[in-house]
């Protein structure tokens, strides 16, 4: 895109910049990680060959709405549609791209470890959340990682947000585990246990392998739609 700001002729004021950015995470060998792609080089290209976030400009002749371009963009760089994406917020103010007034619309997504990462056109890597922070992102990625981690965190505190980072079906202790790696602690086993079958948003899925290759009960979400509240949330040491 060039930097010429774009004019409304009929309104008279320039129109900022939009774009919409997605915080793509997974769990892999037990590290919640996050997908980040690399910038282009080149002379008019902002931070070029810097990290960041998957994203882009919003195409109005594609994108019926900011989560259909969200849906695009994780599309794009994952080849698959995410089990759960949400929004996270906006930000936007005439400094964090060189190029003009810019805001852009952030999304957090959820998936399992998809077969495929980069559309061809830049380097992409899956990367543990806690090295990605420390890495100096483009634009202003590094405070919309942070918010979505810490976003993402406080929410599997009371919600079934982690079962979206899982395969189907997975055992119960494997979905423990994810809840585990998120949250950066220890659950007891039989409260866990409990809390997820209390809860009545998973189905048996028959007998799958689970862990040390012992045969367990699998389980599937009963609905993908969105995550389910618990009534309370976790205890230290529960």
């Amino acid at each position: 895109m060039s930097n010429a700001r774009v004019v409304s002729t009929s309104l008279g004021f320039e129109r900022p910049l939009v774009t919409v950015d997605v915080v793509i995470f997974t769990v892999i060998d037990e590290r919640l990680c996050v997908l980040l792609v690399r910038r282009p080089d080149g002379e008019n290209e902002p931070f070029p060959g810097r990290w960041a976030l998957p994203g882009g400009f919003v195409d109005v002749d594609r994108d019926a709405s900011l989560l259909a371009c969200a849906e695009r963009k994780l599309m794009a760089k994952t080849g698959v549609a995410s089990p759960y994406l949400e929004q996270l917020g906006s930000w936007g103010d005439a400094k964090r791209d060189p190029r003009g007034w810019s805001c852009t619309h952030a999304y957090f997504a959820l998936i399992g470890q998809p077969a495929r990462i980069g559309d061809g056109d830049a380097p992409a890597e899956w990367l543990p959340c806690e090295l990605a922070v420390r890495r100096r992102l483009a634009f202003d990625h590094n405070g919309l990682l942070n918010a979505a981690i810490e976003r993402l965190r406080s929410k599997v505190e009371y919600t079934s947000l982690p079962a979206f980072l899982l395969p189907e079906p997975f055992t119960l202790p494997q979905l423990q585990r994810v809840y585990e790696v998120v949250l950066g602690r220890a659950l007891d086993k039989s409260a866990f246990r409990k809390r997820m079958l209390d809860a009545d948003y998973l189905e048996p899925a028959g007998t799958v392998t689970g862990d040390h290759g012992r045969s367990a009960m699998g389980y599937r979400l009963r609905e993908r739609e969105r995550a389910t509240v618990f009534p309370r949330g976790f205890k230290s040491g529960e």
